[in-house]
């Protein structure tokens, strides 16, 4: 078998990011085109240099749905060959896994994802079969796919594993890691964890399951809680742990690839607390100044908006708006966006402005105030944000106004 760079990364302590946006993001009433997706894949990839296979799994789509879909799969196998390792997903039926292994045969460190029954519920309604018959079924699909070419690494996600049986699923997972499956992804399908019992459902079958298995987590959104239990999964030990751009997955997504990213790589050393661990994160450090673009990407691909409140890329970063900000903008933020992102600072006018706002602004558009325009033009400002009902106060407008306060003699504008 081809090396398997993703179980080898996990092994050795390093975090691999399992990318989901093209493929669960789908359930999000997306849909990426093919070319967008191998931009996605090559981009994220770049991040971390030459070690993209190491860190980045691509989960291209899901080749069963449709021959277009299957195309798409293909291309991102062939043409983002070597940027990251490109993942092809199926159900739990052995033509799909066929379908699977076709989409990304014959590229390097190609993965076949296989989507199995974790719960006795779930179970019963995909297969009609009790839980533990369907995950031994699961490894006769690792053998098929294995068979048909052993270079791809096949990984099995456990579907709805957050209301399983734990001792079912350890014992699960070490049986398919014996059957030859790279990770087991455990997946809380409909988002109801709370973190607490995120870390007890990775800690336990960590702990019960043979020392060969490497887990993955796939957490959902629907609590609000995607990302909090992402990061109880990685505090348990899990090194390969799913998200999506801008959150988008099923339903209310699922944890965030920006904010997960950033908040492991913006600065080693809590990184290496929240891991507990002295091993670092990764091989090769990702670029974190890619995440805006990136995210601005996929916001102009599936039509999901960047707002003032996204964290870590949204457009509320970096910018200042009121006074005690503006003169210690280090005590209102919790990284330096410039430093960390290549997000240069920005001072808006609102009705929350300061004088010192309406200077800094004015400034910038060709206009040095004294005190009496400063005050004019702040007056004017808290107006206008008012008149119109919005509280960005547009420049183009102000820069007219202050044409005007200018020809004013200095009476009238006070």
């Amino acid at each position: 078998m081809e090396q398997d760079v993703v179980r080898e990364s996990a092994r050795a302590g390093r975090v691999v990011l399992w990318e989901e946006s093209a493929r669960d993001g789908a359930q999000a009433k997306t849909l990426m085109s093919a070319g967008f997706r191998v931009r996605l894949a090559r981009g994220q990839g770049r991040m971390f240099g030459a070690d993209g296979p190491r860190h980045v799994v691509f989960a291209a789509g899901f080749p069963a749905v449709c021959a277009e879909e299957f195309e798409a799969v293909r291309r991102v196998a062939v043409e983002a060959e070597g940027a990251v390792s490109v993942a092809a997903v199926c159900r739990g039926r052995a033509e799909d896994v066929r379908q699977a292994v076709d989409a990304v045969r014959g590229t390097a460190h190609a993965r076949v994802m296989v989507v199995v029954p974790g719960s006795e519920p779930m179970a019963r309604t995909m297969t009609h079969r009790p839980a533990r018959e369907a995950l031994e079924s699961a490894a006769a699909l690792i053998r098929e796919a294995r068979g048909l070419d052993d270079r791809i690494a096949v990984d099995i996600c456990l579907a709805d594993a957050s209301r399983a049986d734990h001792g079912l699923l350890a014992d699960g997972a070490s049986a398919l890691t014996a059957a030859g499956a790279g990770t087991i992804v455990l997946a809380d399908t409909v988002g109801c964890q709370l973190p607490s019992e995120a870390a007890a459902l990775f800690g336990r079958i960590r702990a019960t399951a043979d020392p060969g298995v490497v887990l993955a987590s796939h957490l959902h959104n629907d609590l609000g809680l995607g990302l909090a239990n992402t990061l109880e999964a990685l505090r348990a030990g899990v090194r390969v742990v799913a998200a999506s751009w801008l959150g988008i997955a099923e339903r209310s997504g699922m944890a965030a690839t920006e904010q997960l990213l950033f908040l492991l790589a913006h600065d080693p050393a809590r990184a290496s607390r929240l891991l507990a661990a002295d091993t670092p994160a990764w091989w090769t450090a990702p670029d974190l100044t890619a995440l805006p673009r990136l995210a601005r990407l996929v916001a102009e691909e599936t039509g999901v908006p960047l707002t003032v409140t996204t964290p870590v890329v949204g457009t509320g970063v970096g910018t200042i708006s009121t006074g005690t900000p503006f003169v210690h903008p280090q005590l209102f933020q919790p990284f330096d966006p410039e430093e960390l992102l290549g997000i240069a600072p920005s001072v808006v006018l609102t009705h929350l402005a300061s004088v010192r706002v309406v200077r800094a602004v004015a400034a910038r558009l060709g206009h040095q105030l004294d005190e009496r325009q400063a005050r004019a033009a702040l007056a004017w400002v808290k107006t206008r944000a008012y008149r119109t009902g919005r509280a960005v106060v547009d420049e183009a407008a102000f820069a007219g106004y202050l044409t005007g306060l200018r020809t004013l003699p200095a009476e009238v504008s006070a």
